[in-house]
């Protein structure tokens, strides 16, 4: 936790992955050099916290989000979310515009290639008929990565409980401006589901930045100073 200047920061982080990224670190490190206020944290069962992963769920997580903005944020905050961590900070504006704490707003939201209702969109639905039954017979299946050196394990319960999340659906509204960045090389949020999730933001100031050899990290420093200067819109 940095204190400064607002509108503050709070870092949102990808799914199995922690305050001390690549694109954390920067942010933190950008936001030091301003004065700004800004917030990490690590979610049950990531990083330096406690709790198995295989506990956690979109619902775990979210509740976690809101307890730390809602303890430790004071003043306007602008939500920066990773992937999943896009996701949640989606859901925490619209859980905080519809009950908003007294000391701490929601002024914007600076997305990075948004996993939006991944555990149905990109996961659920891209399954194999083998892999569904997998996970429904045994409650867990491991999934291979490219982003470390063990599988990630995808579990029933991450998977029905993320249902009671989804946004597509419908129409979303956030209350504030939003940025979003998006690689269109990315292989595991398409950048096609960043422009679905854009129509669903009718209402907001929206501007969606695709990066044309952009992966899914965003972490070049081409893509930190993209997102450096996203976040100094606000």
């Amino acid at each position: 936790m940095r204190e400064g200047a607002t509108p503050g920061l709070l870092w949102l982080g990808g799914f199995n992955s922690d305050m001390k990224g690549t694109k954390a670190e920067a942010l933190d490190g950008w936001a030091n050099e301003r004065g700004r206020a800004m917030i990490r944290f690590d979610y049950s069962g990531h990083g330096e916290s406690g709790g198995a992963f295989t506990d956690g769920t979109i619902g775990r997580w979210l509740d976690e989000s809101l307890a730390v903005f809602d303890a430790f944020c004071r003043g306007p905050q602008v939500l920066v979310g990773s992937s999943m961590g896009g996701w949640l900070a989606l859901l925490l504006a619209r859980d905080r515009v519809r009950c908003a704490p007294p000391g701490a707003t929601v002024a914007g939201l600076v997305l990075i290639a948004p996993a939006v209702d991944f555990t149905e969109e990109l996961m659920w639905r891209r399954m194999s008929p083998e892999v569904r039954r997998e996970i429904e017979e045994k409650g867990v299946w491991e999934r291979p990565s490219a982003y470390s050196e063990g599988p990630y394990l995808i579990t029933r319960g991450l998977i029905e409980e993320g249902r009671n999340h989804l946004l597509l659906g419908g129409m979303i509204e956030t209350g504030c401006p939003v940025r979003i960045l998006q690689g269109v090389q990315d292989p595991d949020v398409p950048w096609n589901h960043a422009v679905e999730l854009t129509s669903r933001l009718a209402q907001d100031d929206v501007v969606l930045t695709l990066v044309k050899d952009g992966d899914h990290r965003l972490s070049r420093p081409e893509d930190l100073e993209r997102l450096m200067r996203a976040v100094a819109e606000f």
